[in-house]
């Protein structure tokens, strides 16, 4: 049965990669060609083109967001400069799997394809000939894209594909915090009962027993749940003990460069003894390892009062509702050896992506769309294409500045900007010193989580970053993280609830080397030292 899914996959993917050849310009199309074959090309300054040009643009949105963010003036007077004309093609996401494997088997590609939720890694290396390789494009054409990759090291390693070619376009998104989910406290409940913020893991301990114990929100049940969370707050849990995970590898990067599979080290052993603790007290919520996040928002928000005690969070109002004002973030707990530790990254969490754009061989004039994205990489674009345009989100002082305006009244910050921008997804590019012109309110939105932020960016650990892997190491790792992380998730929930880790540890190191451990990390690694050696 293996072999035969094997054979099938293979033949979809010979017939993809034979249908993307024959559709439109194939992945050798040369961009010097298309150049000269088109006397309107203007190879610098703008307009683009003498002679209006369309360009067929697909991206990807959330739920059911639509496509009110093609009003963004920006976007439209960008039409007007380069005269490059946009068709854009606006897909949800609940549905765009199936649509997307549709779209690769048949070969019927946009000019551009902008968001890395539309196409990722696997995507582009099974479906290599559907897209250009632009390394020679941006040298040619994109100049504000190739000071980005210059000025930035982590962005061109980031956008490297195995082969060493790049394939699709990255960003660097304006005013990211550095530290990710943080501690989040009751603080009206610390200052009922009397009770500092806690500092280390002893502290936090007696803070949180009493949370159960002394009726904090005084409705007079012992209704009040110490810790609760989404499922990744095991992990949260974890990061006294020096173990963060800000892209979900399972991987850590030691203070000497080595790496490390945590669910096997001293660390996460000794952490889960400390959940075990917890746990055995009556603190971490029951429901932890099986809630999704409408169970979680439902205790948070109860209507009826605050249960809920100490969680990790993106900023304290993310999921508290009306009781916000009673919660406030505080800085990492100190573990066993007296440190604190946060996840994060220096460059900004989550500021660094790849495949926020292709240009796919079904593009005539790949020279014209790669200026036209080129456009996308200078910092007043960036900024218009996540938050939105200047005049309508955002106001541009006298002094050179840059501030965001109030949404309407009845709309969020965040829900504004989706509305009004391209936001987390497509091109972008926000230098240090135009980031310097950047102004944002600190108590609110984005500007609210980077000054929150500041109480962990001291403790950032190093993040195994977000590597890029071969199409054979890609499939050996589907099967290996699934089969060894459900393992783990198993193994893990059990010394929590019941322990015994001590007895149990040594039997399921084993289990897991037998189940291809070493292989895993060897996958792993390797796409770590080439990622390190980019240049």
């Amino acid at each position: 049965m293996k072999k035969n899914v094997k054979k099938a996959i293979n033949l979809m993917l010979i017939a993809g990669m034979i249908t993307g050849t024959a559709v439109g310009c194939s992945s050798k199309h040369n961009s010097s060609e298309s150049s000269k074959n088109n006397a309107s090309f203007n190879s610098k300054g703008l307009p683009i083109v003498k002679k209006p040009i369309k360009l067929k643009v697909l991206t990807t949105r959330w739920g059911s967001m639509g496509d009110s963010f093609t009003k963004n003036k920006w976007l439209q007077d960008l039409e007007t400069k380069t005269n490059v004309k946009i068709k854009w093609e606006v897909k949800s996401l609940n549905d765009w799997g199936e649509k997307k494997s549709i779209m690769l088997a048949g070969g019927d590609l946009p000019d551009i394809a902008i968001g890395n939720q539309t196409f990722g890694d696997t995507d582009i290396l099974q479906n290599q000939s559907m897209f250009i390789a632009v390394d020679d494009l941006v040298n040619k054409y994109m100049p504000n894209y190739a000071k980005a990759l210059e000025e930035m090291p982590e962005l061109k390693k980031a956008v490297t594909f195995p082969d060493g070619k790049m394939y699709s376009l990255g960003k660097n998104l304006p005013s990211r915090p550095k530290s990710e989910a943080q501690p989040v406290i009751n603080k009206k409940w610390l200052d009922k009962l009397g009770m500092k913020t806690p500092t280390n893991l002893d502290e936090l301990y007696n803070v949180l027993l009493a949370f159960k114990t002394k009726d904090p929100n005084g409705n007079g049940k012992a209704d009040e749940i110490p810790i609760t969370g989404a499922k990744d707050i095991q992990l949260n849990l974890l990061n006294p003990f020096g173990i963060t995970d800000l892209n979900s590898s399972n991987m850590m990067v030691k203070d000497d460069g080595s790496l490390v599979y945590y669910p096997t080290s001293n660390e996460y052993k000794e952490g889960i003894k400390w959940l075990h603790k917890l746990y055995a007290a009556g603190i971490i919520d029951k429901e932890i390892f099986t809630q999704d996040d409408t169970m979680y928002n439902g205790k948070c928000q109860d209507p009826k009062g605050a249960r809920v005690g100490f969680t990790y969070q993106w900023t304290p109002d993310a999921v508290f509702g009306k009781w916000s004002d009673q919660y406030e973030a505080i800085a990492p707990i100190k573990g066993p050896d007296g440190k604190q530790y946060a996840p994060g990254d220096p460059n900004g969490v989550y500021s660094i992506q790849r495949n926020e754009a292709e240009i796919t061989s079904s593009c005539k004039h790949p020279e014209v769309a790669a200026r036209w994205l080129d456009q996308f990489y200078t910092g007043e674009a960036s900024i218009q294409n996540f938050w939105g345009a200047i005049g309508t989100v955002i106001n541009k002082g006298n002094d050179g500045t840059y501030t965001l305006n109030d949404p309407p009244k009845g709309t969020s910050a965040d829900a504004w900007y989706w509305d009004q921008s391209l936001r987390d997804f497509g091109p972008k590019y926000v230098s240090k010193d135009f980031q310097s012109k950047i102004k944002l309110s600190s108590k609110s939105g984005d500007g609210l989580k980077v000054e929150l932020s500041k109480l962990s960016d001291p403790y950032i650990t190093k993040p195994f970053p977000n590597v890029m892997y071969t199409s054979e190491e890609s499939e050996d790792l589907t099967t290996l993280t699934t089969d060894i992380g459900k393992y783990v998730q198993i193994t893990r929930a059990q010394w929590v609830t019941k322990g015994n880790i001590d007895q149990q540890w040594d039997a399921y190191v084993k289990k897991l080397k037998d189940m291809g451990l070493d292989k895993l990390t060897k996958i792993r690694t390797d796409a770590y030292n080439r990622y390190q050696k980019v240049k």
